[in-house]
């Protein structure tokens, strides 16, 4: 499989990683354990280098199974784990304190069976701590051997700018997908001048842009997107118009919906790496054949005109949860 940088510091890993959280965290209950092992492991074998996890995904659980699943393979792989989000009587509480994020690493690195991680991302800006703290503690991290780079997830341009100037930032994690392109405006055009990679998850739109969520859809209990105000009923059937765009898209070139919208995504720029996550073997080689999709320059500049005449109702975020996205 084809490599990617992500950025000037960033790790060598496959051009398509792989989202673990699904696998035991936010949509409904947990997968079996070992049956997630083996879809684990058939990434790998396919060719998958890099996977996510974070420490409040169950909490814990999925950092359990990553590093059960990656420690006979370690140092082929590239691990992603976060911190900065604790959870207490089951509430998630953002908590980015210097003892904090120490305190959590050694847990990340005890779960995952490792003694270092590869990318340690605070998973999201805690307001009450100054960025600069944390990125100071990441430095100290790193000269520590303890990680080997840093990032920040569903960070702002002034975040980012400040958090660099103390110490290096290797990737920012963000949602990015056809159905959100904010990204683009303000935080491509910062990454590209700092070469920082970028790692979008949910871009299949939360699974909206797979095609099989429809407008009558019921979801389980548990399952995250009951909350989020994009998939409530009338939003979703406004939003059908950009489904039945990719599914034309699809039908034109013989592939699916979500190879067409992956594909999408990996063709933007070179230091872009997705992280797609599933539970289904079937899934996972489906999302890895966007690889093989290939748009011309003329394809992917008339196909993003499109989009851009093309609205999506529904925030992303509703409540708290709309607050944590940092400036």
């Amino acid at each position: 499989m084809e490599k990617r940088k992500l950025g000037e510091r960033g790790p060598l890993v496959s051009v398509m990683g792989l989202g673990c959280m699904g696998m035991s965290h936010g949509y409904g209950p947990a997968s079996p354990e070992d049956d997630m092992v083996r879809l684990i492991h058939h990434a790998y074998d396919l060719g998958v280098t890099f996977f996510d996890t974070a420490e409040c995904y169950g909490p814990y659980a999925n950092e359990l199974l990553v590093g059960k699943a990656l420690k006979p393979i370690r140092d082929k792989v590239v691990i992603a784990t976060k911190c900065g989000i604790q959870i207490e009587n089951g509430v998630q509480k953002l908590d980015a304190r210097p003892e904090v994020i120490r305190r959590s690493i050694e847990g990340s690195l005890l779960r995952l069976q490792t003694d270092y991680i590869d990318l340690y991302y605070l998973h999201r800006v805690d307001p009450k701590v100054p960025i600069e703290e944390v990125a100071l503690v990441m430095q100290d991290l790193m000269s520590q051997g303890k990680i080997r780079g840093w990032g920040l997830s569903e960070a702002g341009v002034k975040t980012i700018s400040r958090a660099q100037a103390i110490c290096p930032v290797a990737a920012v994690q963000s949602e990015y997908s056809m159905m959100w392109r904010e990204p683009e405006k303000n935080i491509f055009p910062l990454l590209e001048k700092e070469e920082i990679g970028f790692v979008p998850f949910s871009p299949l739109g939360r699974g909206f842009l797979t095609g099989k969520v429809k407008s009558d859809v019921q979801f389980g209990a548990g399952d995250f997107r009951l909350h989020i105000p994009r998939f409530e009923r009338e939003n979703l059937v406004a939003n059908m118009r950009l489904v039945e765009f990719v599914e034309e898209l699809a039908a034109n070139k013989g592939k699916t919906p979500s190879q067409i919208a992956l594909a999408w995504v990996i063709a933007q720029k070179k230091w872009i790496v997705p992280i797609p996550g599933t539970r289904q073997m079937s899934r996972l080689e489906e999302n890895l054949g966007a690889i093989s999709v290939e748009f011309t320059p003329n394809e992917l500049a008339e196909l993003n005109s499109h989009l851009a005449n093309i609205p999506v109702q529904g925030e992303r975020y509703k409540g708290d949860y709309a607050k944590r996205v940092s400036e």
